[in-house]
């Protein structure tokens, strides 16, 4: 699954770090998600739409 989640997570000035804190995660979930090595649990694709304020969709895209 391809994602725009260092794109998003930069604009805001977030740390890997940071980020990870506020869904409740591991600084390396989210490493390994914006390199595509883990595809997150529905629970954490939530959070993260949520703390980006928007669509699940607008972070995460299928593989073509």
């Amino acid at each position: 699954m391809q994602n725009d989640l260092p794109r998003r997570r930069e604009e805001c000035g977030l740390s890997q770090g940071d980020l990870a804190m506020a869904v409740d995660v591991t600084r390396q979930t989210i490493n390994a998600i914006e390199r595509d090595r883990y595809d997150p649990s529905l629970e954490l694709a939530f959070a993260l739409a949520a703390h980006f304020d928007c669509r699940i969709e607008d972070i995460f895209r299928p593989d073509e």
